[in-house]
């Protein structure tokens, strides 16, 4: 288990995270971050500002819901993961999007962003809640499933494609 992943659990136990969609915001006002939402430049859909003890994340109101979310969990993942930055800057700048043969993997740059990819993930889908959804959900396709999971964990469809190809529950022909 990754340090990213005892994170993110740590956090699921100590706020009882177990109805989806994860109340993400309920997550960050407990840790004291105050999240603000302020159009910025498109390829920006956060940022973390660390400064005189106080935390704050701002998000894109411009994205859609699922993109903030995800955003806002990936934040939290840094300030959780890399206390000793006071400015992180969530951008497309910093993730590389491989053309696979499916369109949904998108690799980071760097170790930490990995790390923070994968707590949100783990924060906002836990692998043993999927695989329960998967198991109690009806579908015919990898796209239903996809659909169905995606709504119920509030996460977008390429992102729940990327995680569940990740978690080996599905392989994309």
């Amino acid at each position: 288990m990754s340090k990213a992943d005892i994170a993110a659990r740590g956090l699921a136990d100590e706020y009882e995270l177990n109805q989806f969609p994860v109340d993400v915001e309920r997550v960050a006002e407990g840790l004291g971050i105050i999240v603000v939402r302020q159009e910025g430049p498109e390829d920006l859909s956060g940022m973390l500002l660390r400064r005189d003890g106080q935390v704050a994340i701002g998000l894109n109101p411009a994205h859609p819901a699922t993109r903030q979310r995800f955003a806002l969990a990936h934040l939290i993942g840094h300030h959780q993961l890399h206390p000793r930055r006071d400015l992180i800057l969530d951008t497309d700048q910093r993730i590389t999007y491989e053309a696979d043969r499916i369109g949904l993997a998108c690799l980071p740059l760097d170790r930490e962003e990995a790390d923070a990819n994968r707590f949100a993930a783990m924060l906002l889908a836990p692998p043993s809640a999927v695989r329960n959804a998967v198991h109690a959900t009806p579908y015919g396709t990898a796209e239903e499933l996809l659909r169905a999971l995606a709504g119920q964990f509030g996460l977008s469809h390429a992102t729940m494609g990327y995680w569940l190809i990740a978690l080996g529950m599905i392989v994309h022909p």
